[in-house]
């Protein structure tokens, strides 16, 4: 029997691993995406639990708008008809509430230094320097990245010597530098959960990518994460290629120290000269090819790396009226006090476990952000969904690791039902009377992710970003194995932004071509429509979220 052949294999399909696939099927490579879960999409996937659905991994999207990056990648690559999205609301797509003070972070540059100085008039110039900064940084970084040579590169390079100083620096050495108020330092420190580090221990790029992210406005794919990997498979068969669901991939094949293809878990062999692994180093290297095919010094780099932080996440629907209650379509960060980087710090260890309830959580309420997402009928009709996140270290749920999924110990599954309780105890704390209206709840763990998503002791972002793992001490996309590529969260950056760029930088460095190159599909113009303002949806969608609301 003849084996089958491609041009190129991708293991997994999250958002850098399907964006590598659909550029290099439109031109014309013959790809198969191999996905070991049910269903496509990796950290952008949704599920249903009891009738409702559920996105654990996208909670907002930036750069979206009229010329942002994203939005041009979808319509570059032709996915934008298939994709439309909420915008959150623009006065506050993020609220970061210490203790009982709310500070709303609104779309829009000037509008959030405005708001800042509001809030801390006595920090204005602080405020200005560090916004300042900030937009200075990724300039920086995006001229110093875009590929351009001579003159035009030697002023990115020269411009950016100021910029210097914050290479190895810390989030918060950056924010202490221009901030001296402890509360305004734990406001611009309070996304730090978008990263997952302590400010003081994370690298002051990271920290500042973030913020600037969002500088003009937070946004949500309708219909939740899924949305996006549907139409990235949808952009894949277009262009002839294939996706694989319930595909193990056990052993990326070598030969003469090339990639020669992948052994799948059922001893199916595959070839091809050309493979991209979109999971995380040590499943790739560690598990995929094997230490004794590293070099030396890969080898040492895989065994020293560290992981990102994970989470107990907190998936629930309540019979309530949350507008009636003030919260909206932002995001909410909720912290007992302004030490946010001590709070950070708690959130690597067992803290979470041991605490009375846990002192830092993140709250959204998707059904908020996507009122579509309501049930229409039903028991569950006018129904909010939400999802909450604390940190915890993986080592806390090691002991329960060799336990099978689904049949794991009672006392692993009366430690859920503690913890879901203290979460749902600092949730009541910032809005009383939510734990009242709980209809139905499930807790994910670390065990959660490292089952479902087979990331290495379930982390959230790939390798931590600390100061010695970004950039250069991040993992290359072009591996030191001839026909090996990387993208994800490990290599570039992280979140939906950082992975897409990195399955665009994969595809780039297998064609050897520019990302212009990739971006040629010229999609119809992404749809967006504003969370806070219905009239302006679709009557279709109107009819549905009025139908839910019983109206």
């Amino acid at each position: 029997m003849s084996l089958k052949e491609y041009d190129i294999i991708v293991i997994g399909s999250g958002a850098g691993g399907l964006t590598a696939a659909v550029a290099l099927a439109q031109a014309g490579k013959s790809v198969l995406v191999c996905e070991q879960h049910e269903v496509p999409g990796g950290w952008t996937h949704s599920f249903t639990l009891n009738g409702y659905r559920f996105s654990p991994g996208v909670h907002y999207i930036g750069e979206i708008e009229e010329g942002g990056s994203m939005r041009r990648i979808y319509q570059g690559l032709g996915v934008s008809g298939d994709l439309a999205f909420s915008e959150l609301n623009p006065e506050g797509y993020d609220h970061i509430r210490i203790g009982d003070q709310q500070f709303d972070l609104p779309k829009g540059r000037e509008n959030l230094a405005a708001r800042l100085k509001e809030y801390f008039p006595h920090e204005a110039e602080g405020i200005d320097g560090y916004l300042d900064t900030v937009e200075r940084m990724v300039a920086a970084l995006s001229k110093l990245g875009s590929g351009t040579s001579g003159p035009e590169k030697a002023r990115a390079a020269a411009g950016s010597m100021s910029l210097l100083r914050w290479v190895r620096r810390s989030g918060q050495d950056l924010i202490e530098h221009f901030i001296a108020d402890p509360v305004l330092q734990g406001v611009l420190a309070g996304q730090s959960g978008d990263h997952g580090m302590p400010p003081s221990r994370v690298s002051a790029f990271v920290q500042a990518g973030i913020l600037h992210h969002y500088f003009n406005g937070g946004y949500y794919p309708i219909g939740g994460a899924f949305a996006i990997p549907r139409a990235f498979v949808k952009a894949l068969n277009r262009a002839g290629g294939e996706l694989r669901l319930n595909t193990m991939v056990d052993k990326i094949l070598l030969k003469d120290g090339r990639v020669s293809g992948v052994r799948l878990a059922d001893g199916e062999e595959i070839r091809a000269e050309t493979v991209i692994s979109n999971a995380d180093p040590e499943v790739t290297f560690g598990k995929l090819i094997g230490r004794e095919s590293l070099s030396r010094k890969l080898a040492a780099k895989l065994d020293r790396v560290t992981y990102s932080v994970s989470a107990l996440s907190l998936f629930f629907a309540l019979d309530m009226d949350l507008r009636a209650a003030g919260l909206d379509s932002g995001n909410y960060w909720l912290y007992d006090h302004e030490n946010v980087d001590e709070l950070y710090a708690q959130g690597l260890t067992d803290h979470a476990l041991t605490a009375e309830r846990p002192g830092a959580m993140f709250l959204t309420v998707t059904t908020l952000k996507d009122p579509s997402k309501m049930h229409a009928s039903g028991p569950g009709r006018g129904h909010h969904t939400c999802e909450a996140f604390t940190f915890v270290d993986y080592a806390a749920f090691e002991k329960w690791a060799d336990s099978k999924h689904g049949s794991r110990p009672a006392a692993y599954q009366g430690l859920k039902e503690d913890l879901a309780w203290k979460m749902f105890q600092t949730l009541e704390r910032h809005f009383p009377g939510i734990s009242e209206h709980v209809v139905y709840w499930n807790l994910g763990t670390p065990l959660t992710n490292e089952h479902y998503l087979n990331a290495t002791r379930g982390n959230q972002y790939g390798i931590s970003k600390s100061l010695r793992q970004v950039g250069p001490g991040a993992f290359p996309v072009k591996t030191e194995i001839a026909g090996l590529y990387m993208c994800g969260a490990s290599t570039l950056s992280h979140g939906v932004a950082g992975v897409t760029a990195s399955g665009l930088a994969a595809a780039k460095s297998v064609l050897g071509c520019t990302t212009a190159d990739l971006l040629t599909q010229n999609g119809p113009e992404l749809e967006v429509y504003p969370a806070e303002d219905l009239s302006q949806w679709p009557e279709h969608l109107r009819e549905k979220i009025n139908r839910a609301r019983g109206e």
